[in-house]
C-alpha cells in the first residue's frame, strides 16, 4: 500500500474501518481505524490505533468530521496526538476510489 493513505472498506467514510500508514521524517506508523458512536457532536468518527513499540495496539489519535465555513460540504480531519501530527483526508491523486482516501498533512495553526 502506497504510504500516508487510508483504505476504508466502505465509501462512507463516516461509519467505515480502515487501515493505512502515515510516514513522515519523524515517525513512520501504520494504523487502523474504527469508526466510533457517539451522541456528541464534538466527538471523533473514528479512533486511530497504531502499534506500541512492544507491538501492542494502542489509541494515538482520532479523526473528526468538519465542515467548510464557506461551502458547508463536510470532510475528515486527523490527529496522531504523540507527534502533533495533523492532517485532512482527501481522494487520492489519480484515483477514482473514494475508500481511498490521502492523509495530507498540514501545520499546527501557531506554525503559520
Amino acid at each position: 500500500m502506497t504510504t500516508n493513505c487510508i483504505k476504508f472498506d466502505a465509501a462512507d467514510i463516516g461509519t467505515a474501518k480502515g487501515t493505512g500508514s502515515i510516514s513522515t521524517l519523524t515517525f513512520d506508523l501504520d494504523i487502523s481505524v474504527e469508526p466510533v458512536t457517539s451522541d456528541n457532536p464534538m466527538a471523533p468518527t473514528h479512533r486511530v490505533l497504531g502499534r506500541s513499540p512492544r507491538g501492542r495496539l494502542v489509541e494515538c489519535g482520532g479523526i473528526w468530521r468538519k465542515q467548510n465555513r464557506e461551502t458547508g460540504a463536510d470532510y475528515f480531519t486527523l490527529t496522531i496526538r504523540d507527534y502533533g501530527f495533523n492532517a485532512n483526508l482527501g481522494q487520492a491523486a489519480h484515483q477514482d476510489d473514494p475508500t481511498l482516501q490521502a492523509v495530507i498533512p498540514w501545520g499546527p495553526k501557531e506554525a503559520a
